[in-house]
Parts: C-alpha cells; structure tokens; sequence
C-alpha cells in the first residue's frame, strides 16, 4: 500500500474515532494518562513491598495489574506480536521521561527538561500511532510523509532539527489528531 493511501485510511480512522463511532480520543487520552499513573502504582508498590519486607503490597500491586490490563484493553483493541507490550512501556517510559523532565526543570534545567519533554510526548505520540494503526509495524524506519496537495500537510524539517523515527511520527500525528483534553 502506497504512503497516500495508508495515510488516507488513517485520517478515515480518525474521523470516524472523532465522531465517536469508534474510539473518543480525548477520553481515550485520559484513559492513557491513568493507564500511565497505574504502571507508576505498579511500580512504587514492587519497590515499597521491598523496602518494608511486606508481601501485602504485591498483592496490592496484583490488583493494580488487573485494573491496569482491563483499561489497556479498552484502548488496545486488536494487536500483534509484542504490540500490548510494546504499548505499555512506550506509555511508561513517557510517564517516566516527563517525571524527569519535570525534576530537571524544577532545577533550573531547562534546556535539558524541554529536550527530555519533548522525548516524553515523541513516546507518547508514538503509542497513538501504534494504536490507531498509522504506524505500520514491519517499516517503522521507513515512514514517508505524502506532499502539502494531499490530507496532511508536509512535515517541515528546520535546520538542525532531528528527522528520525520518533521526529517524524510526533510531527505526523501532531499534525492530523488534536490531543486536547478539552474536547467533550
């Protein structure tokens, strides 16, 4: 299939989640953002458990797990291979990423927390496109951007600017999907 015609099949896709008829994103983005807190949950427990000798909060953990698996399922609806678990820890190492983004801005950092910031949202923005399916897993290196006469528009590349993989898809997405929280 032609870069056109995947990129037109995946604003199809998007009209119809707007609609509602499939998928409500901006829902759907708080769902991702809690399913990102419960695998922090899941984490503070494990070390928790460990620090205090507490076996209580691995079965703490356990029910977070399940909680947390139930919710990525409403997200995740068809996948293969290793794309469930590919999808978690892309939101994991984003929740992560941004967590230390903050610290650093917190320090005074900035130049570092913007770089780590936008690192979180290029990970973030590539678990919606692996789960809208405009990512096509078997040339993931290989994404091509179609030209301005056709759905999205050309993704322009400023001096200096990063091109790989994570560049291109942030710009892809962030150009056809509104990621707003406000939309209801």
């Amino acid at each position: 299939m032609k870069t056109e015609d995947k990129v037109k099949n995946l604003m199809d896709k998007i009209k119809k989640f707007e609609k509602g008829e499939s998928l409500d994103l901006s829902s759907n983005e708080d769902l991702s953002i809690a399913i990102m807190n419960l695998i922090s949950i899941e984490e503070h427990l494990f070390f928790t458990a460990e620090k205090t000798g507490k076996n209580t909060y691995f079965d703490l953990l356990q029910e977070v797990r399940e909680m947390r698996k139930e919710l990525l399922k409403m997200i995740i609806k068809d996948y293969e291979g290793e794309v469930w678990c590919i999808s978690k820890h892309l939101l994991a190492s984003s929740m992560r990423v941004m967590e230390v983004a903050t610290k650093a801005l917190n320090q005074g950092d900035k130049e570092k927390a913007y770089d780590l910031f936008k690192k979180s949202y290029d990970l973030y923005n590539t678990f919606w496109g692996l789960n809208l399916g405009s990512i096509d897993k078997k040339v993931l290196e290989n994404i091509e951007i179609p030209p301005t006469n056709h759905i999205v528009p050309p993704i322009e590349v400023k001096p200096g600017e990063k091109t790989g993989f994570f560049a291109r898809i942030g710009k892809a997405l962030s150009s056809v999907i509104d990621f707003n929280c406000c939309n209801e």
